[in-house]
């Protein structure tokens, strides 16, 4: 099963890491070579400037992959909050969350083809007050509303689509780590 929440910018700022460390390692090779052959008057005066200018690569770097170890560490102690009020598994959220038919009415972060704009977005749903509209948000009103929205307010578009309470805890679990 895939990892749950991948984001693009944490894989941008590793390969920025990346790249920043090839730079500086290609500098230090052109510095080097320079090194070994007579030098020039008018090289001389670069070589202080080439030196510094792998000196800031190599801190942009180090501040690009602190960052994503940042933003890692804050997304995985989502998954692990959302796990323990839940009780469920967000790994197996996604094979739900298809098989329902939820990804057909809302835009869900981290689910492929999730782009519906008949519900609203499911982003940031641990901090909204209120599910539907109706029901104050804690993880049993969500679970509840996932299996039987009608039953909580008639008049929602929301359908049943015949989600066990346990497939719809996991499906809590996903949306609370979001």
């Amino acid at each position: 099963m895939r990892s749950v929440r991948r984001k693009p910018w944490f894989a941008g700022a590793a390969a920025a890491g990346v790249a920043a460390l090839y730079g500086w390692w290609r500098w230090s090779l052109a510095i080097t070579a320079d090194e070994r052959e007579p030098v020039q008057s008018d090289t001389r005066d670069k070589a202080p400037l080439e030196k510094l200018l792998g000196g800031f690569v190599i801190i942009a770097a180090a501040v690009a992959l602190w960052l994503g170890y940042q933003a890692y560490s804050v997304e995985q102690e989502d998954v692990a909050v959302a796990r323990a009020i839940t009780g469920g598994d967000p790994d197996k959220a996604e094979t739900y969350l298809t098989r329902y038919g939820c990804a057909g009415c809302h835009t869900i972060p981290g689910i492929p083809g999730a782009d519906g704009q008949v519900g609203p977005p499911l982003r940031g749903l641990r901090k909204r007050v209120y599910i539907g509209g109706v029901l104050r948000n804690s993880p049993e009103n969500l679970i509840a509303w996932i299996v039987d929205p009608p039953g909580h307010s008639p008049n929602t578009a929301m359908p049943v689509t015949g989600i066990s309470p346990g497939e719809a805890r996991d499906v809590a679990a996903y949306l609370y780590s979001q």
